[in-house]
């Protein structure tokens, strides 16, 4: 039997509920974009939104099967095939004879495997398991639980490194030299083995060029945060100098500093790079924050100026990395209009508060606070504050809207209580501290996979679990290559592609999606599912995607198998 759903939104709730009990008679290609919003909306109650850090696409799940991964470029052995495009040097024509070196030893200080600059030299100029390719040079096998050091991921370098879609430039243009071609067998870890029982996207890009902050901004709001008058603020905030076209006008291109090595294989590259675009970049007039920056809010990677009365609650603004606070419309705003409730919990957050409240003299013990090395551990579990976009915004002031933040940004531990309870909000962001997030240098691969795993397993035994959808990806790539072009997008991006998983009773179990996806395809799932306004940046993306002749991006609903009826 099948039947066309059209009619769906003129029906009461309950002939609605008494039509979709016969789910499984209807097959996805009988719906019409309305009946597929109007089963959504009936069905899913829940998105929870799990995001972590700076890792390509091929970097965790090249070798996953039938997705689009490393099997397009290498062969079994990991001999290049002749759709491998080879890694170019800072001149963009001479392909270079080997990797260069890992600038400055492969593994972190003090781990247990240490392989140094010289022993990771000379490696084929190809991908390569991080694991098993420094056996011989220096008899290390690197596994999930090394930390590896970390790698250039910025707004102009990623760029650079894409190289118009070719992605023959992450070599060259990265600090961390030959590293950026380097994956690992993940297929015996916790979310691999998800990523099999559930859904994984393969086409899935990182929303904005470049690093961690820009793209937790553009998870929110779809959108870079402004820096008012950068050019002539006392703070002095630093400035990206990028090269120009003929006409004036910018490219993408950072300016080259005269100390710079002309080879990649000589020595990083020393690029005239900053935390704010150049004046008018996007044509508008305005100065955008696309690298690291902290909030006005603690807690802040900048300490207070005092803690007389309410000072002690915001951070220094005459630092140059304190962003003013931000008005942009977010995600936030449109559910909170809606009256759909929602929540930001973030790993540690109660402990990173109060150590950002200390007097500016005393020393941090949560807040980017690592071991002696820098390396995250249970007792340094490394807090990184520009992981939390909602923290930039003035609603968010912690003096006038205090019952707002109080609301909405909330603690690891209320997360899993609220689920446990069954009382997640409609639209819950997880955010992981440091410990726990994947990110090269200061964190390893399996703490992270253990608790977002573990995670996971609360919220498939929470009582809202039959109405929910939990979307896992990454931030950014994290400066690693990956061999698929991102589309052509507006300047903001999309940049390289990322892991993205889909875990719901709704999910096409055991699937690869291989639909176009952003980072703000989640912002698109949610302003379906709840009826939300478009944010501007959604319109600017898909129409930029179109004007270039491709196509818009999803709104995951394709990872989604809404005729089943989940017990």
């Amino acid at each position: 039997m099948k039947k066309s759903l059209r009619m769906t939104a003129l029906l009461t709730p309950v002939a609605l509920a008494s039509l979709l009990s016969l789910g499984g008679c209807f097959g996805d290609d009988t719906l019409t974009p309305q009946d597929t919003t109007n089963v959504l909306q009936a069905k899913v109650q829940n998105i929870v939104v799990i995001y972590a850090e700076n890792r390509a696409f091929d970097n965790l799940y090249g070798n996953f099967p039938n997705a689009n991964g490393l099997s397009a470029v290498v062969d079994s052995t990991g001999k290049p095939l002749a759709a491998y495009v080879p890694q170019k040097d800072r001149d963009g024509t001479t392909t270079l004879a080997t990797l260069p070196p890992t600038w400055g030893g492969v593994t972190a200080a003090g781990s247990s495997v240490t392989v140094t600059q010289a022993q990771s030299a000379g490696l084929a100029n190809s991908p390569f398991n991080i694991g098993t390719a420094f056996k011989t040079s220096a008899n290390a096998t690197i596994d999930g639980s090394v930390v590896t050091r970390d790698l250039y991921h910025r707004f102009f370098e990623n760029q650079m490194q894409i190289n118009g879609g070719k992605n023959d430039m992450f070599a060259a243009w990265a600090d961390s030299g030959g590293l950026v071609m380097g994956y690992f067998d993940y297929s015996a870890s916790p979310l691999y083995k998800l990523a099999q029982q559930y859904t994984l996207a393969d086409n899935f890009f990182q929303g904005a060029f470049g690093g961690s902050f820009l793209n937790h901004q553009y998870l929110i709001c779809a959108c870079a945060p402004e820096y008012p008058n950068a050019d002539t603020a006392a703070a002095k905030p630093t400035l990206n100098v990028v090269d120009k076209n003929a006409d004036g006008s910018y490219t993408s291109r950072l300016t080259v500093a005269s100390t710079s090595k002309a080879s990649a294989l000589d020595g990083a590259p020393v690029l005239m790079t900053g935390n704010i675009t150049p004046a008018n970049y996007f044509g508008d007039g305005k100065f955008y924050a696309v690298n690291t920056m902290q909030p006005a809010y603690q807690p802040s990677g900048n300490a207070p100026a005092d803690i007389t009365g309410n000072d002690a609650l915001y951070a220094d603004t005459t630092k140059n990395t304190t962003l003013p606070p931000q008005t942009q419309k977010n995600i936030g705003d449109l559910l909170t209009g809606k009256n759909i409730s929602w929540a930001w919990y973030a790993g540690s957050w109660n402990a990173a508060l109060q150590d950002g409240m200390q007097a500016p003299t005393a020393p941090r013990g949560v807040i980017y606070a690592g071991n002696a090395n820098g390396v995250a551990t249970t007792a340094a579990v490394d807090f990184q504050t520009h992981h939390h976009p909602f923290n930039f915004y003035a609603n968010m002031d912690p003096a006038t809207h205090a019952a707002d933040r109080a609301t909405h940004m909330k603690d690891y531990t209320d997360l899993v209580a609220d689920a446990a309870a069954g009382k997640l909000p409609a639209v819950t962001f997880y955010k992981p501290e440091g410990l726990y997030n994947q990110h090269p240098g200061y964190a390893n691969i399996v703490n992270a996979d253990q608790k977002i795993a573990d995670l996971v397993s609360k919220l498939q035994a929470s009582p809202q679990w039959k109405n929910m959808v939990i979307v896992i990806t990454y931030d950014e790539n994290g400066g690693q290559w990956d061999h698929v072009s991102p589309p052509k997008g507006d300047k903001l991006g999309p940049g390289t592609r990322i892991p993205a998983l889909i875990i719901s009773p709704y999910s096409k179990k055991g699937t690869v999606d291989h639909t176009q996806y952003d980072t703000a395809s989640v912002l698109r799932l949610i302003s379906r599912r709840f009826g939300l306004d478009t944010l501007p940046g959604l319109a600017t993306r898909d129409t930029a995607l179109k004007a270039a002749g491709g196509q818009a991006m999803g709104d995951l609903v394709n990872a989604l198998d809404l005729t089943q009826n989940p017990q």
